[in-house]
């Protein structure tokens, strides 16, 4: 037999396929002259209508809704054996000559009679009145009746092991689940065995008998709101799988959370754990692209290719539909992205307002929505034409408000009162070429009031092709313009300004029931009430999950740099120096110089030379916190007796020594460009001084004095538009931003739970930080907040970057080597018998200095990799 032309997308969104029967359909003269030629074919029974399906592909389907039947009847009075008799005021064909094309619906009654091969009318005849008497009630209702039949019929249904790769598999759980894709449910049995999950359809429809996942395939799993409840899960496989991903729906929320907290748990599944924040980080890197982040952040927002009312949306990013060429560095190119589409007219926007405050609330400034099934449709009518006629009973558009120019839909965005939508990904999908496009299938879709046939999208002057088109939008998605700007789209559909006072104040307000959790539909008991607000909400458009509750972080637009390395290293320890009887707490090179300070109180200066220590001085009878050099044979040094010591290397002797805070000096910070040497105490205040290395004049020297609420640990800096700001980090796990010419505190963050002890700037406007918990933190000072966080240990007490993108970590005795543009742990090295509590880059000479709580010194060679 033919394959099968037969799909659920012949019918209505929703409605149920349950089963179909071999027949032969027959007119009333054949009944009373047997030589006429009759119909075989196959009769499929569903929850609103029957299709009769002939074997013959040049005939068209026939379609019988229910609810347009006069009569459902045995006929007994002829010689063929189980006839059913339909009499129908109307009826519908489909896929005549097998072309894709509108239905052509019959406004006549006629009398159809199918005569059932394999299977008694008593069978059949009883569950077709009962769907008959569902097709005379109101929705509410006849979705009520077709759920009890459904729950009847299907609780005598139990899964088949026989289909299993080994049926003697044992099954941890089993569901009665839906497989989901756009505007199609199919009806099954869920099992999961230690192996793989399991899934087998009611019904014969996709001549699959049972769907096979291997656990070991599975990458992503993503519980999902479908329509309107939290009952979804999607699971994404790897590319070696047969099955690329599936959408289940169960029957409760209880159900797929246990389902998805036994797969987590399953030592088979291997899931792909990319956070929210190390993606965001990665894409502020440039390393994730704007497209595959918005697809991601979409993909978290319940945003799915298999649900048409919750389909990714992506932003208009390109103005300019009418020049003949697209410039790139043209701003007047782009579209304002801190807007939305309703609001990018002013003339449309003030009438919009003028509406909206005679509203009572709940006011909404948005009559349509920026995303809803038939606005995707719209786009993708010629790519999926099929849901084009499922949604709309069988009808494409008027031929004049088709997709039939980028241009005229841009500008009626612009300046129609009910026309706000957003784009599809297919605009800036490469892969496919601008397919949607094409009307690949020749479809006659009509004629428009002037004339000209509805064919191909019309595209601006500036596309070649449907390839060109998308590869330059693609281009513009990704440009600098946009990439400096999309952090504000994303704060409107994703994002603060999604819903609230901010959602009113970006002039970014919509009908309440398209927003998450606005209505309760639980507690809606009139079910016609509830069914009208589910239709409605479905139909008119959802907003996505909110993401984000704060500004967004702005994208990170760098100009390459040899200044700024961008490579990893191999570490290899090559040299362990024990001079100190106590815990080393602070480190650095200087040529072949390697110097340190302890907790014994004593200066240390070894030469890797020669091999040998050339320098041993005691300073203080307290420990040594910290050391500098400030000069080529200057070094400063901190100590817990409140002073800071300046020690002439060469010639081995302390020049200076002077009280620079009421309690222990913690940190030094050498600024080589002003010649400043910076000081934090544990008396909560960081000192800026001059004249270092002029007996006598340190203290003169006093430049700058800041106050903080906390003991500092850590000192940092930065040059912003020729100012210079003071970075301190305290036992609070706050950081100070000061300016230093008008000794303003710029900034007040609170990152850390705990005491910080690392601090170093990623960029001008990022920070990463270490703390006494654990935390690895990168903040961006734009936003004035956190956008990665992650626990790598049990405590941090040392944190060093390269310049670039490489961090080293002291996690307690390990040495961590992080890539902070991709966020990942490169490295893990064990590396001393204590807490690391010092490390040092040292550029000239490619090494990295560690120094420990168990007395020694390391010495680490790098060697660059790509």
């Amino acid at each position: 037999m033919n394959k099968s032309r037969f799909s659920m997308l012949l019918l209505e969104p929703g409605e149920i396929y349950f089963e179909d029967y071999s027949c032969s359909m027959y007119s009333k003269d054949v009944l009373k002259n047997k030589n006429i030629p009759v119909t075989q074919g196959r009769l499929k029974l569903c929850s609103k209508s029957l299709v009769f399906e002939p074997r013959e592909l040049s005939s068209p389907l026939i379609k019988i809704h229910f609810k347009e039947c006069i009569e459902i009847l045995h006929v007994n009075d002829c010689d063929i054996k189980n006839v059913i008799k339909f009499g129908m005021k109307q009826y519908c064909e489909m896929l005549a000559e097998n072309v894709l094309a509108p239905y052509k619906f019959v406004y006549v009654s006629k009398d159809f009679y199918f005569a059932l091969d394999f299977v008694s009318v008593d069978e059949c005849l009883n569950q077709m009145h009962q769907l008959h008497r569902a097709s005379t009630l109101h929705a509410p209702e006849h979705n009520s009746m077709i759920a009890t039949i459904l729950h009847s019929r299907y609780m005598r249904m139990v899964f088949d092991p026989v289909m299993m790769d080994d049926y003697t598999e044992k099954i941890l759980c089993e569901y009665q689940v839906e497989k989901i894709s756009p505007l199609v449910r199919h009806q099954g049995r869920l099992a999961l065995t230690p192996t793989t999950l399991y899934f087998q359809p009611f019904s014969n429809i996709d001549c699959i008998s049972i769907l096979k996942v291997s656990l070991g395939h599975m990458k992503r799993m993503y519980k999902r709101r479908f329509l309107l409840r939290q009952v979804g899960l999607e699971i994404y496989c790897s590319d070696d799988s047969a099955v690329s991903h599936i959408y289940l729906s169960f029957q409760s929320t209880k159900e797929r959370d246990k389902l998805y907290n036994i797969l987590e748990t399953l030592p088979n599944v291997s899931l792909e754990r990319v956070h929210i924040e190390e993606m965001t980080l990665q894409w502020q890197n440039g390393i994730v692209s704007n497209y595959d982040y918005l697809a991601y952040l979409n993909c978290l927002a319940d945003r799915s290719k298999n649900d048409l009312t919750q389909y990714p949306v992506f932003p208009w990013v390109v103005a300019d539909y009418i020049s003949e060429s697209l410039n790139m560095n043209d701003v007047e190119t782009f579209r304002d992205l801190s807007k939305p589409m309703g609001a990018l007219n002013s003339d449309r926007l003030e009438k919009l307002l003028e509406r909206y405050n005679e509203m009572c609330d709940p006011k909404f400034l948005f009559g349509s929505h920026y995303s809803a099934p038939g606005l995707v449709l719209f786009y993708l009518v010629r790519k999926y034409p099929q849901y084009m006629l499922c949604l709309q009973n069988g009808r494409f558009d008027h031929p004049d408000r088709m997709f039939n120019s980028v241009k005229d839909v841009y500008n009626n965005c612009l300046r129609n009162m009910s026309d706000f939508k957003e784009l599809v990904p297919e605009f800036y999908d490469t892969s496919t070429k601008g397919d949607f496009l094409v009307n690949m299938y020749d479809i006659d879709f009509g004629e428009r009031h002037d004339g000209t046939k509805v064919d191909s999208v019309s595209l601006p002057p500036w596309a070649m092709s449907p390839e060109d088109f998308v590869n330059k939008l693609r281009l513009a998605l990704e440009s600098e313009y946009v990439s400096r700007h999309l952090h504000l789209w994303i704060d409107l559909i994703f994002g603060y300004k999604q819903r609230g006072e901010e959602a009113v104040k970006a002039y970014n307000v919509f009908h309440h029931v398209c927003y998450e959790g606005s209505v309760d539909l639980e507690s809606i008991y009139d079910m016609n009430d509830r069914h009208a607000l589910e239709v409605q909400i479905m139909e008119f458009g959802q907003v996505p999950k909110q993401l984000f509750t704060r500004p967004h972080v702005r994208k990170v637009i760098t100009i390459p740099s040899p200044l700024k390395p961008v490579y990893e290293y191999k570490i290899e320890c090559n040299n362990e120096i024990k001079l100190h009887k106590g815990g080393v707490t602070c480190v650095l090179r200087d040529a072949a110089r390697i110097v340190s300070v302890g907790k014994d109180g004593v200066l240390k200066v070894y030469d890797v030379g020669l091999c040998k220590q050339i320098r041993s001085v005691i300073f203080s009878t307290t420990p040594l916190s910290s050391c500098v050099i400030v000069d080529r044979n200057v070094v400063a040094v901190g100590a817990w007796d409140n002073e800071i010591y300046l020690y002439d290397v060469e010639y081995g002797r302390i020049i200076e020594s002077f009280r620079a805070h009421d309690d222990s000096v913690s940190c030094l910070l050498w600024l080589e460009k002003e010649r400043y040497l910076v000081s934090g105490g544990w008396d909560c205040v960081v000192r800026v001084w001059a004249n270092v290395g002029k007996v006598g004049q340190a203290l003169k020297g006093l430049k700058a004095e800041f106050d903080h609420d906390g003991k500092i640990t850590t000192l940092s800096y930065r040059h912003r538009n020729f100012e210079l700001d003071i970075l301190a980090g305290t036992t609070d796990g706050e950081v100070y931003i000061w300016e230093f010419r008008t000794k303003d505190l710029l900034h007040k963050v609170k990152i850390h739970s705990q005491a910080l002890y690392g601090v170093c700037f990623l960029s001008e406007d990022r920070v990463v930080t270490a703390g006494e918990n654990g935390d690895l933190i990168v903040t961006d000072l734009n936003v004035l907040h956190s956008v990665f966080k992650k626990r790598v240990c049990s405590g941090i007490h040392s944190l060093c970057c390269d310049g670039g993108n490489i961090v080293w970590l002291g996690a307690d005795s390990r040495l961590l080597q992080w890539n902070m543009d991709t966020v990942t742990c490169l490295q893990d090295h064990p590396a001393h018998d204590g807490i690391i509590s010092s490390i040092y880059f040292d550029m000239k000479t490619q090494t990295l200095i560690t120094a420990s709580a168990d007395k020694s010194v390391k010495i680490w060679e790098l060697t660059k990799t790509s």
